[in-house]
């Protein structure tokens, strides 16, 4: 009888090392998921981010983290609960995995826990690869990242997603237009200080190729809550494509191309990139809710 995580495996083309590393990652990511909805943590919380735009709507670049926020705020809300599901659900397909919560170190409602394991250990167990492994060496540590938001900005709307490996099983996430308010927020607004994150940009460019318009009332709330504009009211269409010119003409596109590279397969997509093609695809396609 063939493994549910051998199935899973067989869904990416691994030609590489690296190829392998983020297919055993997002395995990791879609069976900690699992867990999360057998605990019923989907209650009362949401998945959004690049993770959740990969697994539900095929964006085609690979993930590193799992991010959450609560549908209403929670200043009692406890994130341990939840990790021996994912810890189970892990330890039922063979991943034997910490899964631990991050001790906070600042007051910040943003809770984390880290899934660690074994790269070259995982490996041999679903992809057969033989030891010795060019590339992995046997200390080499997976790590997949997740938090969640206690305190989450109000004007998101949801929707519920199911998945059917490795068993069917359901997510509550942010719909499209919330989604592309989270990403402009941390395109505009992610203190990233001398560095940027080239996977925002990708995921924007994603967002306006479909067509998506912008739940500008839930990014308004969240560039209140984040200091970046005072009053509701301030955000508009037009005052938006400002802000985004601004953006685009004080980066370094050299350094968001670099990031983003490792994550992407393509990389002629990534030949435009400058001020000028963002901004005039940004004039062209941005729509708002």
């Amino acid at each position: 009888m063939r493994s549910p995580i051998k199935d899973m495996l067989d869904r990416y083309t691994c030609i590489t090392m690296d190829d392998y590393r983020n297919a055993l990652k997002e395995i990791v990511q879609e069976i900690a998921l699992c867990g999360l909805s057998r605990g019923g943590f989907f209650k009362n919380a949401a998945f959004y981010g690049g993770t959740a735009l990969r697994m539900f709507h095929n964006l085609d670049r690979f993930s590193e983290d799992l991010d959450f926020s609560l549908i209403v705020p929670d200043h009692f809300y406890d994130l341990d609960v939840y990790l021996p599901y994912v810890r189970d659900e892990l330890g039922s397909y063979g991943f034997e995995m910490e899964v631990e919560k991050k001790q906070k170190t600042s007051n910040t409602p943003v809770q984390s826990a880290f899934i660690k394991g074994g790269t070259l250990i995982h490996l041999i167990k679903i992809a057969s690869i033989e030891p010795p492994v060019s590339g992995i060496s046997r200390d080499e540590q997976l790590r997949v990242k997740f938090e969640i938001d206690t305190d989450p900005p109000t004007g998101a709307e949801f929707e519920v997603k199911y998945q059917l490996v490795p068993v069917p099983y359901s997510v509550r996430l942010f719909d499209l237009p919330s989604l592309f308010a989270g990403k402009l927020h941390a395109l505009l607004c992610r203190n990233w200080k001398n560095r940027v994150k080239g996977r925002d940009y990708y995921d924007y460019l994603w967002y306006l190729s479909r067509s998506v318009p912008v739940n500008i009332f839930h990014l308004e709330q969240r560039m209140i809550q984040s200091g970046h504009i005072t009053k509701e009211g301030e955000l508009d269409a037009e005052s938006l494509v400002r802000l985004l010119d601004v953006r685009f003409s004080v980066i370094d596109f050299r350094q968001v191309i670099s990031d983003v590279e490792p994550f992407v397969k393509d990389l002629r997509s990534l030949e435009l990139w400058n001020h000028d093609f963002f901004i005039n695809v940004t004039r062209d396609r941005l729509r708002v809710l």
